[in-house]
């Protein structure tokens, strides 16, 4: 009970700067591991041949779906045991945690017994051809026999990071990480287990990722148990806990989307195209994450403070993240734009068309780098008070609403100008998009905070205040909303 003080007056008393800060870099740290493990996965198994580099293509896009379904259940349970932690309702969040974890396990085995029966036929969905398939195969078996796994790792470590967390987080998914680095080599080349022996090294990385992220709660470092016995019994939990985690759900599935068709229009004017594109989107990858992992820092923080009511918090946690993100996103622009040719061409050298395109699509890119904060911040803070549908939508439009049209409708109008200027276009209509929704709520804090007048009246009446507190009974009855000019608002 103590631990779990503590953790409730750190989450909101600590100075907000200071607190978020504290959560955001264990998780920027996390997440720019995570590309760059991705990254080295890709040039390992790229040593080994096209058909075995096309088959990481494939089955990363399997990958994407397990990690899809562990954001899902790990972000809607993390937002909604946010709000309960800062409502000082240990059970019920807990009772969130244990039924969010159980069921990324059930889905990661879902996931498992029906690809592997299913396997080449899903391999073949995903876009393998005839000389892949064999390397998708043997590559797609070892990852979905690690699926409830990965699936499950995703959850603790959105849930640690919900209970402010963060560095018992970063620990896990990092050493994960790196193991993986380390391992490629070793059982691709050194133990001559070709395409095989990076799949192993995958799993088993997410194997020892998993036991430490587990180990927390079983050494008691955690607030909140993982008692299967109070796991939920009732069909609505889990649907709330979907419904929290489906804008995590529409953002996976339509980067994915997204990236098919951006390609799919490239190649329309070649091969150059293709590989610049793909080349700035790597680039973009790595400079999103950490404005993501920011993200993801500042959302424990809107959750326990939103759900404590302490609602000056939460706006100034907003603007904090904002002002930040702003700045992160700006200076890499800035420095994105005037060195593109040098960052296109630290990926190929010796191809001036490739480099020529990629630096047009990275700078259009970098010119509303700025402007993306508002989305994230605005996705993030939605899905953190549990306003689900809202930041549903706000997910599904900067890789969606937005950016599926313009990748149809530019590039015959503008050729291959089109195609490099889509996702940035995409993202200035976002921006656009999330400014009604931030001022909207930014409204609601202030109209919550104008309304909070209740626990000034308890007090006032306790001090024998009694005519202030039936005089504020009385304008409440009437449907008054505000009481600044009542000496119990003071």
């Amino acid at each position: 009970m103590e631990t779990q003080n503590q953790q409730y007056r750190k989450m909101t008393e600590t100075n907000i700067s200071k607190l978020i800060l504290s959560l955001a870099i264990p998780t920027v740290i996390s997440m720019l591991i995570t590309s760059v493990y991705n990254m080295a996965d890709t040039f390992f198994v790229s040593q080994l041949g096209a058909s075995a580099s096309g088959a990481i293509g494939i089955v990363f896009s399997l990958m994407a779906i397990i990690q899809a379904v562990g954001f899902t259940l790990g972000m809607g349970s993390g937002s909604t045991i946010s709000r309960l932690l800062g409502e000082q309702k240990t059970k019920e969040a807990e009772r969130i945690a244990v039924s969010g974890f159980l069921a990324s396990i059930v889905f990661g085995a879902l996931l498992l017994v029906f690809g592997l029966y299913y396997l080449e036929n899903l391999m073949k969905l995903l876009g393998s051809t005839a000389t892949i398939l064999p390397y998708a195969c043997e590559y797609g078996r070892y990852i979905l026999l690690a699926a409830p796994v990965m699936a499950a790792s995703f959850v603790l470590n959105n849930l640690l990071r919900a209970e402010g967390k963060a560095g018992l987080a970063m620990f896990g998914i990092t050493a994960g990480g790196i193991l993986n680095m380390v391992l490629d080599p070793i059982f691709i080349f050194g133990l001559g287990l070709g395409i095989s022996g990076a799949a192993i090294a995958t799993a088993l990385s997410q194997c020892v990722s998993f036991g430490i992220l587990l180990s927390h709660y079983l050494r008691k470092k955690t607030i909140l148990g993982l008692h299967i016995k109070n796991a939920s019994k009732e069909p609505e939990t889990y649907m709330m806990i979907m419904k929290n985690g489906f804008p995590s759900f529409c953002r996976q599935g339509l980067a994915s989307v997204s990236t098919v068709a951006l390609n799919i229009n490239a190649a329309v004017y070649g091969d150059a195209a293709v590989a610049a594109m793909s080349i700035v989107g790597k680039i973009f990858l790595l400079i999103f994450s950490m404005l993501i992992g920011f993200g993801q820092g500042y959302q424990p923080v809107v959750g326990y403070n939103y759900g404590a009511g302490k609602y000056d918090r939460v706006k100034e946690a907003f603007f904090f993240t904002l002002k930040v993100g702003i700045g992160i996103m700006t200076s890499l622009g800035i420095l994105g734009f005037f060195m593109a040719n040098i960052i296109i061409g630290w990926f190929i050298a010796n191809d001036q068309e490739v480099i020529a395109i990629g630096v047009r699509a990275l700078r259009a890119q970098c010119i509303v780098m700025p402007l993306m904060s508002l989305g994230v911040v605005c996705n993030m803070t939605f899905q953190s008070i549990g306003k689900a549908w809202t930041a549903t939508f706000l997910s599904s439009t900067r890789q969606g609403i937005f950016f599926l049209p313009f990748i149809i409708a530019l590039p015959p109008i503008l050729g291959m100008t089109g195609v490099e200027i889509t996702q940035p276009a995409a993202d200035l209509c976002n921006f656009f998009c999330c400014l009604p929704f931030a001022i909207s709520f930014l409204s609601s804090l202030k109209a919550k905070e104008e309304i909070g007048y209740v626990d000034a009246r308890e007090e006032s009446a306790q001090n024998g205040g009694r005519e202030i507190w039936e005089e504020a009974e009385r304008k409440e009855e009437n449907g008054a909303d505000e009481l600044a000019d009542t000496d119990c608002g003071r």
